[in-house]
């Protein structure tokens, strides 16, 4: 099992996410995760750098600890020939630990280049496109693709690593696990969910499951709850209305009726180590073993100092089914 932390883009700026990534390592984190967003969930988280950009420093600043995208899109925003290329760089300048992480996408983001947001099962093509086109670019040599979305011409990726990254494919439906059991070599998931891994693994995948847990530590409940709720209550709308969303302030105004309470319920919210290794055990009980453990605390240094000291040895004890 592998225990990874969540850089949050949207919540901290990129010289902050850097400096967190640099002391993630140093707390004995196996990877970080990053999200790629143009946009952030809430006005009040106040940030969205370029992903790319930052990975590249934190890369440049570490020496041991992975990287994996959590996740991009490349359909809309990105056409895949971007990635393919941008993934391949990341993998030379990282000496190999880097994880391309990617999903399907979000309204949020994808429609700020004035192409709009499919309807889902049109998503789902160029999805599955846009996978067949990374493929095909790390295999070498220039090549063409012509999709009923997605279009490729003449392309070549001239720095290629000599193992192509692993790709960790987001998926909560049937179209999305056949996805990424097929054209994927992990999963990469929201809840813990036991049957969407059985399924994954049903439809042929063999790789890791790879899943977001939600905590936020601070020195008590209260304080933990009010920050958790001030910057990540936009997780609790659901997906459906995640995926179809345009801006923050339509977050904002979906998220009106959330409560601290709300946020207890869901999260590992305060300082004991019971109720953060219960949280993370129910992704280990439900067979996910790439754990990303998500902070929405008030005090980053204070969490990773949390988990250094305490956390670390509870939750790699921890076996997943």
């Amino acid at each position: 099992m592998q225990i990874g932390y969540k850089l949050a883009s949207e919540a901290f700026g990129p010289n902050e996410i850097i400096r967190q990534a640099v002391r993630a390592e140093r707390a004995g984190f196996d990877f970080v995760e990053m999200s790629d967003h143009f946009h952030p969930w809430l006005d009040n988280q106040g940030h969205s750098s370029f992903t790319w950009t930052v990975l590249g420093a934190i890369a440049a600043r570490t020496e041991r600890i992975g990287l994996v995208t959590g996740v991009t899109c490349p359909t809309i925003r990105y056409h895949p020939a971007i990635i393919a290329q941008a993934a391949a760089t990341l993998a030379l300048v990282s000496d190999g630990r880097f994880t391309l992480g990617v999903g399907s996408g979000e309204r949020l983001n994808e429609h700020v280049v004035g192409r709009g947001f499919p309807a889902v099962h049109a998503r789902h093509e160029m999805f599955r496109e846009a996978l067949e086109i990374i493929r095909l670019l790390w295999e070498g040599g220039y090549r063409s693709y012509e999709g009923k979305h997605l279009q490729l011409e003449d392309a070549q990726v001239f720095d290629l690593p000599e193992r192509p990254p692993e790709i960790a494919v987001a998926g909560g439906g049937p179209a999305a696990v056949r996805i990424a059991a097929e054209l994927g070599d992990a999963l990469f998931a929201t809840e813990p969910d036991a049957d969407l891994l059985a399924r994954y693994r049903e439809a042929g995948g063999t790789g890791a499951g790879y899943a977001e847990a939600p905590l936020a530590w601070a020195p008590d409940v209260e304080s933990a709850a009010k920050a958790a709720l001030s910057t990540n209550r936009w997780g609790l709308t659901g997906w459906k209305v995640m995926s179809e969303l345009p801006n923050p302030v339509n977050f904002e105004a979906a998220t009106t009726t959330v409560r601290e309470e709300d946020m207890v319920a869901q999260f590992a919210c305060g300082p004991d180590v019971e109720r953060h290794v219960e949280v993370v055990k129910q992704f280990t009980d439900a067979g996910f073993d790439r754990i990303v453990l998500m902070n929405a605390g008030p005090d980053p240094d204070g969490f990773l100092d949390f988990f250094e000291g305490t956390l670390a040895g509870r939750v790699r004890a921890l076996t997943p089914a």
